[in-house]
């Protein structure tokens, strides 16, 4: 019989298999997206210091109230445009995009150019 591994776990490993060539900098601090079913978390971390600069998800108190949802792309396009402006507030103008072991569409495909559009450089 084989034996199939959930989808979580393989995730990780994919994740974890990127990590090994993504490092945050202080001049170049890893955007990190976590996706969960009913939200999205993203936050831009400098892992020298292991510090998290900035951070944004879809229960912010600002954006719960106005999305019906946390899951679809809209609610992950309103994150991504919140965390830009935090990130540009803060000085942060360029990131290295983790995109957490999932695949670069739909909801962190909208993250990432909403915050490409408030002026973030991946």
């Amino acid at each position: 019989m084989i034996k199939i591994k959930p989808r979580n776990e393989l995730r990780k490993q994919r994740h974890r298999r990127v990590r090994t060539k993504l490092h945050g900098t202080a001049e170049r601090p890893r955007l990190n997206v976590f996706r969960s079913n009913r939200q999205i978390y993203a936050q831009i971390i400098d892992d020298q210091t292991g510090r998290t600069l900035a951070a944004a998800s879809s229960l912010d108190a600002g954006l719960s109230e106005d999305l019906p949802r946390g899951s679809d792309v809209a609610a992950a396009a309103k994150v991504g445009s919140l965390l830009g402006r935090r990130a540009l507030d803060q000085g942060i103008g360029e990131v290295v995009f983790d995109r957490g072991g999932y695949r670069y569409h739909g909801r962190v495909k909208a993250l990432a150019d909403a915050a490409r559009a408030e002026g973030l450089k991946f």
